[in-house]
């Protein structure tokens, strides 16, 4: 009889820690399907109209324009400041990057100075994804630091392939300072590269095949169309119709973003996830002063006129956004850390150095209102600062030598300057720029922005006078 109940007893034990072990693989399971991948498409130095869902007609952008129709155009959307870098650490770590001190451009020869990028101590969006069981990839530029404890893997990505500079050429061959192509920190050898927008596409498609049951995060940070302008006869196939030679070429480099992207959303679709995947696409900053468009907007990238820090930017995730939308209020690439947290599953709660918010509920026409009550911008430690607060705009600007106002509701275009009749909001607006100021760090290292921007305006300058020269003779 004891015999027998023993035998009874580790039966039903087993038994149970079947079921067990059952319920927890189906748990598990569930854990990983039900959140969903999520892709952030980064161009670099790409124009506000340089896609097809923004009004390019010179610029065919057909597969970027599809998936902005299945999912939400944000018509307002702002990155956190005019160029690369600092904007690229706003984005990883959702923070304003005032915050730390990353006001600037890295410059070349940063590899032995740790100081010099987004310090190891900020949570970046792949580290908190990791928690959530998500496999994590960075493709294509970095630009946050260039000393190996400030590379990709040492941030929370587990897989990297790509260059750490602010530029590279498009055939990741070595010139001068500049490295060629990493992965995981090795060398890439060269008979492995073709056209490096290509080589990233591939290499997203590979991490995406490889990835079968997590979830995964990617983030794909396209050099294209950031100079030097160079493409391969097959893109530029596709723009002989446009007439000036340097958009021509601009818009092939365009393209071939765009070719790639299709080859994403194929992939996607073959494995069967596109559906629980989320794409996010968006520019780093306004379009670069040499062939790109940010029409109908002032500036290009560098200014805090709305061409430097307005982007293109969509978000499509089929399963879990109603598509054909367009967005109308202000947001920011801040916005996307808590979006991706909500996606997954995980508490803002427990990442309270966030300053963006969750795009899903206003989205999803759950909360009314705007998702920001101010934003502002910082760049050089304050040599340029903007602050928008509801319609009104107010920007400090080196270019122009003065402060000016703008009702972006009445003058989107910030065609009219208005600070001299409403000194009352300039003193509202400069007031709320140093308490937002107050907390933040000065710049940790300095880049030519300054005298590049009164070199530009002295440019300008000249250029109006010399206009005018034959009037006064």
């Amino acid at each position: 009889m004891p015999v027998r109940i023993k035998s009874f007893s580790s039966a039903l034990i087993m038994k149970k820690f079947t079921i067990i072990n059952f319920l927890l693989l189906i748990s598990l399971l569930g854990f990983s399907q039900n959140k969903p991948n999520i892709i952030v498409i980064l161009t670099d130095d790409q124009g506000w109209a340089d896609v097809g869902f923004n009004g390019a007609t010179d610029i065919q952008t057909p597969n970027l324009d599809r998936l902005a129709s299945q999912g939400v155009i944000f018509n307002n959307a702002y990155v956190s400041h005019p160029y690369c870098s600092p904007s690229r650490a706003g984005l990883l770590t959702g923070r304003y990057q005032a915050r730390f001190g990353h006001d600037c451009n890295i410059e070349e020869h940063a590899e032995d100075d740790i100081t010099v990028g987004t310090p190891s101590s900020e949570i970046l969006i792949p580290e908190a994804l990791k928690e959530a069981g998500y496999k994590t990839s960075a493709i294509g530029k970095w630009h946050l630091g260039d000393h190996k404890d400030l590379h990709p893997t040492a941030q929370g990505f587990e897989h990297w392939f790509g260059f750490v500079a602010g530029g590279m050429n498009y055939w990741g061959t070595p010139s001068g300072s500049t490295r060629t192509i990493l992965r995981n920190g090795q060398e890439v050898p060269q008979s492995e590269l073709s056209y490096l927008t290509d080589d990233f596409t591939e290499e997203a498609i590979q991490f995406i095949s490889q990835k079968k049951e997590d979830p995964f995060f990617i983030y794909l940070s396209y050099n294209a169309p950031h100079a030097p302008d160079q493409v391969t006869k097959m893109y530029l196939d596709q723009t002989a119709h446009i007439e000036y030679g340097g958009r021509s070429i601009y818009a092939a480099m365009v393209a071939a973003v765009d070719a790639g992207v299709g080859k994403i959303d194929s992939t996607l679709q073959a494995a069967g996830i596109k559906e629980n995947t989320m794409i996010v696409f968006l520019s780093d900053n306004g379009g670069r002063v040499e062939h790109a468009d940010n029409r109908p907007f002032r500036g290009h990238k560098g200014m805090l006129f709305e061409g430097g820090i307005k982007v293109p930017f969509f978000i499509s995730w089929p399963a879990g956004i109603t598509g054909n939308k367009h967005f109308q209020k202000p947001v920011s690439s801040l916005d996307l850390f808590p979006t991706f947290l909500e996606s997954a599953g995980l508490s803002k709660e427990n990442h309270p150095q966030l300053e963006g918010v969750s795009l899903l509920p206003f989205i999803k026409e759950e909360k009314q209102g705007y998702p920001h009550e101010k934003l502002f911008w910082r760049s050089v430690g304050g040599f340029e600062y903007a602050v928008r607060k509801g319609d009104y705009k107010l920007y400090k600007s080196a270019y122009k030598k003065k402060t000016l106002l703008f009702d972006l509701k009445n003058d989107p275009y910030e065609r009219k300057d208005i600070a001299e009749e409403h000194m009352d909001l300039i003193i509202e607006l400069e007031k709320a720029y140093a308490e937002w100021d107050a907390k933040n760090m000065d710049a940790q290292w300095l880049d030519p922005h300054p005298e590049n921007v009164l070199k530009e305006a002295d440019k300008y300058n000249r250029a109006r006078s010399n206009a005018m020269r034959g009037e006064h003779n």
